[in-house]
């Protein structure tokens, strides 16, 4: 479960910014999340929660955004949704360069 390692990671980003900003505790964390990037919100939220039982982040709240996935066609430049994995363009069949859809990082963070 790839999850529990995410999780980890955005509690220590977490951690790393709050030493930064004297904070005590965290409120939310942002969450861009990619559609081509592998995460299960559910698990990621699980994980997240078990890590955080006891630490400065135990109340914080997960916010994830999902990123679509998008491409451009490397003959005509159009841009567009890919759907079911096809990246092929429908209007010249050219092949589709992913443009969004693999992000995982942290966007912000609420601290107090």
């Amino acid at each position: 479960m790839h999850e529990m390692a995410i999780a980890e990671g955005i509690l220590n980003i977490a951690k790393e910014q709050a030493a930064k900003e004297n904070s005590a505790r965290i409120l939310k964390i942002g969450l861009l999340i990619g559609e081509m990037a592998g995460v299960e919100e559910e698990a990621l939220r699980f994980c997240f929660s078990s890590l955080a039982q006891g630490t400065f982040a135990e109340q914080a709240e997960l916010s994830v955004k999902r990123v679509p996935l998008v491409g451009r066609c490397g003959a005509c430049g159009r841009e567009q949704p890919i759907e079911k994995y096809n990246f092929i363009c429908p209007a010249c069949g050219g092949g589709l360069v992913l443009v969004s859809g693999r992000e995982l990082r942290v966007e912000y963070l609420e601290m107090e």
